[in-house]
């Protein structure tokens, strides 16, 4: 996943690295790291798309050896997102590993109508200039979901 921000530097995190931060992260939010929570965040961060729960839930069960259901993982889902351990990409009802858990901005999704590939970039100017619009318009507790879709480099 790319990042480009104004002024927002971080690290993206992939592999043990990733695993690593989000359970970092998940602990100090107050959080367990329990088995199940890391065999979810686990599928979630092998995977190159957007998935379901319910893609998630028969990849926990593949690797457990017994049914896990989708319910289980759709609570766990919204505990990563709540704690910003994933992102929810609303248009998919679909759900991407944040590859950098420690930070707290507002992801700008790209997704291809093709591959269904999801690639987020950073742009605090952006995300600010669209809280402060609708802060203007009346609007409080304002959380911008962007999402453009077209087609990726490797599709056109």
């Amino acid at each position: 996943m790319g990042a480009m921000s104004g002024n927002h530097h971080h690290h993206e995190h992939s592999g043990d690295s990733l695993v690593s931060a989000a359970r970092n992260a998940l602990v100090e939010a107050g959080e367990q790291w329990t088995e199940m929570r890391a065999d979810v965040f686990g599928a979630l961060a092998e995977r190159e798309r957007p998935a379901s729960a319910y893609d998630l839930a028969e990849s926990v069960s593949a690797l457990r050896g017994k049914r896990v259901a989708p319910n289980s993982v759709y609570r766990i889902l919204d505990l990563f997102v709540r704690t910003n351990l994933a992102r929810r990409v609303e248009s998919a009802n679909a759900y991407v590993a944040n590859s950098h858990p420690g930070c707290q901005h507002d992801c700008i999704f790209l997704i291809c109508d093709s591959c269904g590939q999801a690639v987020h970039i950073d742009d605090d100017k952006l995300t600010g200039a669209l809280i402060a619009a609708a802060k203007g318009a009346g609007f409080a507790d304002v959380r911008p979901v962007v999402e453009l879709r077209g087609i990726c480099a490797q599709c056109s």
